[in-house]
């Protein structure tokens, strides 16, 4: 490949890596081409852009970036994917539910995550339970609609029951 291309191509990886927020490296390596295809239909419809990279190549991609990659360049090694995404968990619930019905791939080398480097496997389920945007958002709101649910349906019981009263009154009069 020519230099030429090669710095096409590095401008090309940063510029994705630059879209997106959240970024995960994973091994999908020894998958055959159904689960390859099943994996990127997954992906585009969780809005997850998946990328098959040269290391080297998303290595100096990375050192262009205005994040501090730096850490994550000890899993650039054997075949790395890159996982992007606009939401915090969804590369890892998409890993999660993916080996749930297919098979043991992909495998999570490292993610960067709300300002935090995670290497390794293990700490798949710790991205899963992280909470994204919008679930951040409904507990909030769940939060603050609680109080008003519960003044609502008092005053409704209360309603009911000074009803019920009224009405049982009104019976005793007759």
């Amino acid at each position: 490949m020519r230099k030429e291309d090669k710095s096409k191509l590095i401008e090309s990886i940063g510029a994705e890596i630059a879209k997106y927020p959240y970024l995960y490296l994973v091994d999908i390596e020894g998958l055959n081409s159904a689960d390859t295809a099943k994996l990127r239909k997954l992906c585009f419809r969780r809005e997850v852009k998946l990328l098959v990279v040269k290391n080297k190549l998303l290595i100096k991609s990375m050192k262009k970036a205005n994040i501090d990659y730096s850490e994550l360049f000890a899993a650039c090694k054997g075949t790395t994917s890159l996982m992007l995404s606009n939401v915090n968990n969804a590369p890892a619930k998409l890993i999660k539910d993916f080996r749930t019905s297919f098979c043991e791939k992909p495998i999570l080398k490292a993610a960067y995550v709300e300002e935090s480097f995670y290497l390794g496997d293990n700490c798949l389920n710790d991205l899963i339970t992280i909470k994204s945007k919008n679930e951040l958002i409904a507990d909030i709101i769940a939060i603050l609609l609680s109080p008003a649910k519960n003044v609502v349906s008092a005053l409704q019981t209360g309603s009911s029951t000074l009803g019920g009263v009224l009405k049982t009154l009104s019976e005793k009069t007759k």
